[in-house]
């Protein structure tokens, strides 16, 4: 498919932008983000047609741009989409992002690559110190992945986005930042992290287990416990798991202690009392089930 049939155009994002009312930033850059972080003037009718010329060609200047934001622990961003790419990454903090078919726990040492058009929203597990770099250039996009990915970030890269953070505005006029991007870029390496899969909005039963083990992952019942408090038999549950999820019961349980010790084993807490917290007896246990989700030992994760 042609990609300018599913993406709006350059000059249709920034134009709309520009035209839209900034709300905040609760959905991050709705809006006149170019005149608030450009330092385009406000338009006046005897001004109008002046200033878009103007607005038009430094607009036409600019490829990607940054935000830095801070949220306390709890804060949540709706669900949104940008008309560019994002790669969303944290200095500090652990970010819970979700879409309409996953969820991840992105610690410091993790990023994730949020195609255009995507909808997504965030959670704040602590102080977040949010670091987005957002990419419209067709050229960088043609290079990225269509659907969202995990990104390792290494010490070069995190020091790389610090630096960008430092324009608002990244223009190809500036070769000095084009560099630095297209150093950025390079130097990603895609996690083999899968996004947790999410239940269906539609079915209530899976809904309310899912949540309840997103809340408290240490819940060990099991799918005929699981059946007398949903009102479906173990098989039905059974059945929905490998329907919706794509996994079984089990498995999926896995996967949401192995993916939410990722934030705890990043700031050092010992695997011992993850483990105890997971529900799991003895650390090698809880060891050989992570290995098996992750495909790398807990100690060995982030090294």
């Amino acid at each position: 498919m042609n990609n300018a049939a599913i993406r709006p155009s350059q000059t249709q994002c920034l134009r709309a932008r520009k035209a839209s009312d900034f709300i905040l930033y609760e959905y991050f850059v709705r809006c006149s983000i170019i005149q608030r972080f450009f330092g385009l003037p406000r338009q006046t009718q005897e001004s109008s047609s002046m200033a878009t010329e103007s607005s038009d060609a430094h607009l036409a200047d600019v490829f990607a741009w940054t935000m830095s934001k801070d949220f306390p622990s709890g804060h949540q961003v709706g669900k949104h989409s940008h008309c560019e790419g994002q790669l969303i990454f944290a200095a500090t903090g652990v970010m819970e992002l979700s879409t309409s078919t996953g969820l991840w726990l992105v610690p410091p040492q993790r990023g994730i690559w949020m195609p255009p058009n995507v909808e997504h929203s965030m959670r704040a597990r602590g102080l977040v110190s949010l670091r987005t770099l957002y990419i419209q250039s067709a050229h960088y996009l043609e290079q990225l992945p269509r659907t969202p990915k995990a990104v390792a970030i290494s010490p070069l890269m995190r020091e790389i986005i610090i630096r960008l953070m430092r324009t608002r505005s990244i223009l190809h006029s500036n070769q000095r930042e084009e560099r630095l991007l297209d150093l950025l870029l390079s130097e990603i390496e895609w996690s083999t992290e899968a996004a947790l899969p999410l239940p269906p909005l539609n079915d209530h039963r899976l809904q309310r287990i899912c949540s309840t083990i997103l809340n408290n992952p240490g819940d060990r019942r099991n799918l005929n416990e699981w059946a007398e408090l949903v009102g479906a038999s173990s098989r039905t549950l059974a059945r929905l798991f490998q329907q919706e999820l794509g996994v079984s019961y089990l498995y999926w349980r896995q996967q949401v202690c192995a993916i939410s010790a990722l934030p705890r084993l990043s700031a050092g807490e010992p695997i011992t009392l993850i483990a105890s917290d997971m529900g799991y007896d003895t650390p090698s246990a809880f060891s050989s089930m992570f290995r098996r989700i992750m495909n790398r030992a807990p100690s060995q994760y982030f090294s």
